[in-house]
């Protein structure tokens, strides 16, 4: 590919891009057939039960004909406690701000639900103030399963972990988490665990002046 006026410079520098660019998709495939080689993880402690929209739903039921379940844990603090964040979180509403729309296409394939700690009618109230239409929302106000999962630490302080499960039966497994969060910094990388499904980053990634320093808020 040629684009207008470009120089033999740019021309030779993008060739090179385009080198790495497809070395990385070779290692994302690469990566993403070892995640998909993984074993079984650990049998779910429980068959945990949210609050949902249209009354309580166990992970059981939120399979329905699928075998595959994806859940993201939202932050958004309760407020009563006095935390230094309260409220829904930027980055999160930011995620589910992009990932609501795919939501109607991802949910044909596996079966996909957004959980945050608060009352259900707090977090749908958020959810219609952001226009979401099509990503599942639940409320594990009243389980175990934000601190299970790792969601939550000793300290009730949120984490924006995905976790990803499997039904084999009647049995529920643990299949993969966003562990990125967790593992050692390194200079100059955010921790990139959930921007495979984030596009904003993604996007920045590709101007020349990448993701700087902004970071997403409520509102403009």
């Amino acid at each position: 590919m040629n684009w207008p006026n470009e120089s033999e410079e740019y021309r030779s520098a993008r060739d090179e891009l385009l080198q790495a660019e497809i070395a990385l998709r070779r290692q994302e495939e690469a990566v993403a057939a070892q995640r998909r080689a993984l074993p079984l993880g650990g049998a779910v402690p429980e068959n945990y039960v949210f609050d949902g929209v249209d009354g309580p739903v166990s992970m059981s039921e939120l399979f329905g004909d699928k075998d595959t379940l994806y859940l993201y844990n939202f932050m958004y603090r309760p407020g009563e406690k006095g935390l230094a964040l309260e409220g829904p979180c930027p980055a999160c509403t930011s995620i589910i701000d992009a990932v609501d729309g795919t939501a109607r296409h991802l949910t044909q394939a596996i079966s996909f639900a957004v959980i945050a700690k608060v009352p259900i009618e707090r977090f749908r109230a958020w959810g219609d103030e952001r226009g979401w239409r099509f990503a599942r929302l639940l409320s594990s106000a009243n389980n175990t399963y934000n601190r299970d999962y790792l969601a939550e630490n000793e300290d009730e302080m949120q984490r924006p972990v995905a976790s990803v499960f499997t039904k084999r039966g009647d049995a529920i497994h643990h299949f993969w988490s966003s562990e990125l969060m967790s593992a050692p910094s390194e200079p100059g990388q955010q921790p990139r665990h959930v921007d495979y499904k984030w596009p904003f980053w993604t996007m920045q990634d590709r101007t020349p002046g990448g993701r700087g320093e902004w970071e997403p808020k409520l509102a403009y």
